[in-house]
């Protein structure tokens, strides 16, 4: 999947663990879960909550890369 994430590394930072990130975020313990795995994408809205709770950037939690697959 192309999108990376350092969700986990953030989130030990301010010492929370899955279910109280997802309560922060309103979802559950099993979706913070699935994204910190890369086994779910979070919503724009939800990647946006996610980074004003860590107090970063989007961008700094969630990067994408380029499928050179197509080429």
């Amino acid at each position: 999947m192309p999108l990376n994430n350092r969700l986990k590394e953030y989130r030990a930072k301010i010492n929370v663990n899955q279910t109280e990130m997802g309560r922060l975020v309103g979802v559950s313990r099993q979706t913070i879960s699935q994204i910190e795995r890369g086994d779910y994408s979070p919503s724009v809205t939800l990647a946006l909550k996610i980074a004003k709770v860590l107090e970063a950037r989007v961008e700094d939690i969630f990067s994408y890369e380029e499928d050179n697959d197509h080429e």
